[in-house]
């Protein structure tokens, strides 16, 4: 029998990627708690493209990580969690909505399966395929949203509703976020509009600059978060703007002034009380890294931790 390769115009040839973390490859949905999915669609970006590479980059980087995490009691988070990397959602490059109802069927295919989504963008739009699959089983969610933009802009170039500035305003507008618990954290820099953030307040959001988040400090940031989101099913969106250019310098969209790598970590770290249902980790850009790939060894670092708050909170209900 003969092996096909596949087809190039049918899937793009940046799907299919090494494992994250080198987890298995998934041949089945059964039995996982939580899988790995590339989203890897920039079709939404308003400036840089490229981030359709970062599923690959991240990977790539990630087999620096290691299974235990020393900062949540020395969990070991491939004990608590069964999880496997399925690939890529397929997409059509340069065919925004197309590409996000294929990042939505895919997606969904894992919360029907009571999977919870760990994605690698992508560009920010992708968040709003993924919201829109885990809202038809949870009802809304409570957005959990690092970035130094608001990305509740209402349309770009030409009245498109649907690109990386905007899926935080059609999340509310589609009633598949409820803003009134859920909060954009990391704002800075200079703005299109006086109201850049204040529609997001007009939204519902609650908002927190980069300087509000640094002065409260990681742990009374991650009550906060909690006290907001309030054990609502929760979706975790992470733009790698949020950290500054000198720690992540291969986004989409840089944006001086942010957090150092450091101070990052300590604030996912201290994430606590959250009913995480999904997560994303966006914005990575592989074509501006440099040779050390520092931005998506962050990437992969954000995302190991993220996987460390659900598995220790799963650990916790265990008793």
């Amino acid at each position: 029998m003969s092996v096909l390769p596949i087809d190039s115009l049918e899937t793009p040839r940046f799907c299919g990627v090494p494992t994250f973390m080198r987890l298995p490859q998934a041949t089945t949905l059964s039995g996982l708690d939580a899988a790995v999915i590339g989203l890897p669609s920039d079709s939404g970006g308003p400036y840089r493209t490229g981030a359709r590479f970062a599923p690959n980059a991240v990977r790539a980087m990630s087999v620096m990580l290691r299974p235990i995490n020393p900062y949540r009691g020395n969990i070991n988070v491939f004990e608590e969690l069964a999880v496997a990397d399925v690939g890529d959602a397929n997409v059509v490059p340069g065919y925004e909505i197309e590409s996000l109802e294929r990042i939505e069927e895919s997606v969904a295919a894992l919360v029907n399966a009571g999977i919870v989504p760990f994605a690698i963008g992508g560009d920010h739009s992708i968040t709003l395929a993924e919201i829109r699959a885990l809202a038809k089983v949870h009802g809304p969610i409570s957005l959990i949203h690092f970035d130094s933009h608001t990305d509740t802009w209402d349309k770009y170039f030409a009245g498109k509703k649907y690109s990386a500035g905007t899926p935080f305003r059609r999340g509310a507008e589609e009633a598949i976020i409820d803003p009134a618990h859920s909060i954009q954290i990391g704002m800075r820099g200079s703005l299109f509009q006086k109201d850049d953030i204040s529609q997001s307040i007009d939204l519902g959001y609650d908002v927190l600059t980069t300087d509000d988040a640094l002065d409260l400090g990681p742990h009374c940031l991650a009550q906060r978060i909690a006290d907001r989101v309030g054990g609502r099913p929760a979706f975790i969106s992470f733009d790698m703007d949020f950290i500054d250019p000198s720690a992540a310098p291969a986004v989409q969209t840089p944006e001086a002034g942010g957090p150092t790598a450091r101070e990052t970590l300590q604030i996912l770290r201290a994430l606590h009380g959250i009913n995480l249902v999904g997560c994303d980790v966006v914005e990575a850009n592989p074509l501006y890294d440099g040779p050390g790939q520092i931005t998506a060894l962050m990437a992969a670092t954000v995302m190991a931790e993220l996987m460390a708050l659900l598995a220790s909170q799963r650990a916790q209900a265990k008793g």
